[in-house]
């Protein structure tokens, strides 16, 4: 896709922009902790061919923002980040917010749609996505909820339906089951017609069980290792026992998907997955390192099935812009309920409470 940029065009008679020129953004000038982040006034953003520029209402916080942030693990450096200081200073990829400009090559949105997908700097109150990455927001489903959706719900699908090849009647585990991740692949997998064990902190439980989990593991006093030959498929978003251990929880011809839990702070952050991998043409369970993309396909399924109610967005905390260092901290920790997400202007409410 070319990078040239032209003036927005106006569609519909809406007009492209409110006349600002510059934007409020969370920046940072090197990598770092959550220290390096500051909020301030930069240019407007550019707004490349078959991009839409929005005006954001609420922002997912990933984890992979922690790590693009700090800059690890260290190849993603020359793929990508920036070799010395980050390539793109504002961080934020999953967006929901209203459509201010089109550039030349748009045709699916217009002026003043509200839409939900995968952007360029989305931590801030103006940011460009391309069209092909996003989908229309449902009015039923608030901005903030709809944030929280794109990387971790597409990941979740990916995992449950492609990875793990769930179908009805087996029964699925998630490790991670209150995360980001993982609420949404208890839900997703329940919707396949799973039996579904979550595991997760003991003070989360009834949150599990609450998207439909059936049982419930405590992981600081159930070992999921000791049920032994149990389990179709088991997702595991978190990495902290050996794959060797977690197989014997698996049927003969399980499937174990390998999400979470590299080690990021080395060359590749790629250890888990390449374990994975190397055992795998070994046993007759198939394990598989997940390795998930931005689809659009996929999160206009997701987003269906949050229209439907099928899947339930959960947004543990939402910060608002100023707050952002502290968000990203709270990633780090590795111990947030659901979705965490910033909070952008005035219009973040609308369509539905998406909390728990």
């Amino acid at each position: 896709m070319t990078t040239s940029t032209e003036a927005p065009r106006p569609l519909g008679g809406a007009g492209t922009t409110d006349g600002r020129t510059t934007t409020q953004a969370v920046t940072r000038n090197r990598f770092g902790s959550p220290d390096v982040l500051s909020v301030r006034d930069i240019d407007r953003p550019q707004l490349p061919i078959g991009n839409v520029l929005v005006e954001v209402h609420a922002a997912g916080v990933n984890r992979g923002d922690a790590l693009e942030m700090r800059g690890w693990p260290y190849l993603a450096r020359v793929m990508g980040y920036g070799i010395r200081r980050p390539k793109h200073p504002v961080l934020g990829t999953d967006v929901a917010g209203t459509v201010i400009a089109l550039s030349e090559g748009v045709s699916e949105f217009d002026v003043g749609d509200e839409i939900v997908g995968f952007a360029t700097g989305a931590f801030a109150e103006l940011a460009t996505l391309p069209a092909s990455t996003a989908v229309h927001r449902p009015e039923t489903i608030s901005a903030e909820a709809a944030a929280a959706m794109p990387t971790t719900a597409v990941t979740a699908l990916q995992a449950i339906r492609d990875a793990a090849r769930v179908e009805p009647g087996q029964h699925v585990a998630i490790i991670g089951a209150s995360g980001g991740v993982g609420t949404f692949a208890v839900q997703i997998a329940k919707a396949h017609g799973a039996e579904v064990t979550g595991v997760a902190s003991g003070r989360n439980a009834d949150l599990v069980r609450s998207i439909g989990a059936d049982h419930v593991l405590d992981y600081a006093t159930d070992d999921i290792a000791m049920h032994t030959g149990r389990y179709d498929a088991i997702v595991d978003l978190v990495g902290n026992q050996a794959i060797r251990s977690l197989r014997h929880a698996l049927t003969p011809t399980g499937t174990f998907v390998v999400v979470g839990g590299q080690n990021p702070q080395t060359l590749t952050g790629m250890r888990r997955f390449a374990a994975a991998a190397a055992m795998s043409p070994f046993t007759r369970q198939r394990l598989v390192p997940l390795f998930s993309k931005p689809n659009r396909d996929d999160l206009d399924a997701v987003i269906e099935l949050a229209r439907t109610g099928a899947v339930r967005p959960i947004v543990g905390r939402a910060f608002e812009l100023s707050d952002i260092a502290e968000a990203i901290r709270q990633i780090e920790t590795g111990h947030g309920v659901g979705r965490t997400v910033v909070t952008i202007g005035t219009r973040t409410t609308h369509g539905g409470d998406p909390r728990p």
